[in-house]
C-alpha cells in the first residue's frame, strides 16, 4: 500500500504546533538551544546512524537484521526531529528580556513571583513553548498560568483557569532578567 494512504497517528508534542495566529516567541537562550540540538543531530548523530545502517544493510537479509531495523527506525526519528526543529528555528521570534527593562506589566520573558490561594509562593519565568521546564522555574507563556499572568501588574490578583478548576493568584514581583 502506498504511504500516501496510510494514516499518521502520533501523540508527539512535535505534531502539535502552536495555535493558529500565535507567534513562536523564544528567548535567546531557547533559540540557541534549538539551534545546537539541530546542529548536533545533523552533524554528529545522524552521520553515525547512517554509517551503522549502511554497514547493517551490507550484512545480508534485512528482515531479520536487528541492527538494520533498529537504526533505520532511529534514522526516521532523527529526520522527524530535524524537520520539527528546522520549522521552529525558521519561525522563531527572539524576544530578549534585556530589551524589556522598566516594564511594569508581565509580558513574555518576565520572571514573576506570585502567591497561590494556599499561601505558597512561586517564582516562574515565562518562556517559549520549546524551552519550558517547570523544574527550573520556566513555564510556557501559553500555559494557563502564563496566560493568566500576561499584562498583570504587581499586587494584581488574576484567575487561573485549568481543567482542575479555577484559582486566584496574586502577583508580588515582576522582573526582566538578562538570562532567563
Amino acid at each position: 500500500m502506498s504511504k500516501n494512504f496510510t494514516k499518521k497517528t502520533s501523540s508527539d508534542k512535535e505534531d502539535s504546533p502552536l495555535p493558529v495566529g500565535v507567534r513562536n516567541c523564544m528567548t535567546p537562550g531557547g533559540y540557541a538551544a534549538l539551534q545546537e540540538e539541530l546542529r548536533w543531530l545533523l552533524h554528529d548523530e545522524r552521520p553515525k546512524i547512517v554509517e551503522i545502517v549502511s554497514w547493517a544493510a551490507g550484512n545480508g537479509d534485512r528482515s531479520e537484521n536487528g541492527d538494520y531495523i533498529y537504526n533505520k527506525k532511529r534514522l526516521r526519528e532523527i529526520d522527524r526531529r530535524v524537520r520539527y526543529l528546522t520549522k521552529r528555528v525558521e519561525n522563531g521570534e527572539i524576544v530578549d528580556p534585556k530589551n524589556q527593562q522598566g516594564l511594569e506589566q508581565v509580558f513574555f520573558g518576565a520572571t514573576v513571583s506570585y502567591i497561590r490561594e494556599d499561601g505558597s509562593e512561586l517564582t516562574v519565568t515565562l518562556v517559549g513553548v520549546d524551552e519550558a521546564d517547570f523544574s527550573k522555574g520556566k513555564i510556557n507563556w501559553l500555559s494557563p498560568v502564563g496566560k493568566a499572568l500576561l499584562k498583570a501588574r504587581v499586587d494584581d490578583s488574576v484567575v487561573v483557569r485549568t481543567d482542575a478548576g479555577t484559582e486566584t493568584i496574586e502577583v508580588t514581583e515582576i522582573l526582566y532578567l538578562l538570562n532567563p
